[in-house]
């Protein structure tokens, strides 16, 4: 049995930086809204570039990572939490940031997209604003797009182990590039973060 289960491990552990997404994926592109209680962010991925590989997913506002699930090209993860203010993190070959302070009943949005780096995709976390001037929007027809190109996918079984094979490698490039992250200007800040009234 011992056996089994390393075998199982050892099969996801690598599974995250190639094609094969440890996700179950529906055929739905449909998110479902939640209570007046919970706050919603939905990432979502639609892009052919970096598109063999994969990203994890992750609320880092409490300093411990807890796991969201591993995004691939053409899907979206759905994350329930609570409203108020939240960090979160997107790791691949290194990590990257996003800001955001979620009201209740409301659902966001956020893009994922790939960068190349050194050996593989990079990847970035961007909030789907509803101002005008924001580079992502979701008065904007790319909005409607992502929404109709990505399907579902939620966590399983395999996800889970991918995550506890990983963790420690995954905490490393937390600690590693939030250094940086904590740099950064208050303008920066303020074009990676989701805001209230960014909600639909």
């Amino acid at each position: 049995m011992k056996y089994i289960k390393l075998l199982f491990l050892l099969s996801v552990v690598t599974m995250v930086g190639c094609a094969s997404n440890p996700m179950a994926v529906s055929n739905q592109t449909t998110v479902t809204s939640l209570g007046d209680d919970k706050a919603q962010v939905v990432f979502m991925r639609d892009t052919f570039v970096g598109s063999a590989i994969n990203a994890s997913l992750y609320d880092v506002t409490n300093e411990e990572p807890v796991f969201i699930g591993i995004i691939s090209n053409a899907t979206k993860v759905s994350y329930a939490t609570s409203p108020g203010k939240h960090t979160f993190m997107v790791v691949s070959e290194a990590a990257d940031f996003m800001e955001a302070d979620l009201s209740a009943g409301k659902t966001y949005y956020s893009l994922v997209t790939p960068r190349m780096g050194a050996w593989k995709a990079r990847f970035s976390m961007w909030p789907i604003k509803s101002s005008s001037g924001a580079q992502y929007r979701t008065d904007s027809p790319e909005f409607k797009q992502w929404q109709a190109n990505t399907k579902n996918a939620q966590l399983t079984e395999k996800a889970e182990a991918w995550f506890a094979a990983n963790k420690s490698s995954i905490v490393a490039k937390q600690k590693k590039y939030e250094a940086a992250w904590n740099q950064k200007s208050a303008e920066d800040l303020a074009e990676r973060t989701l805001n209230p009234e960014d909600g639909l």
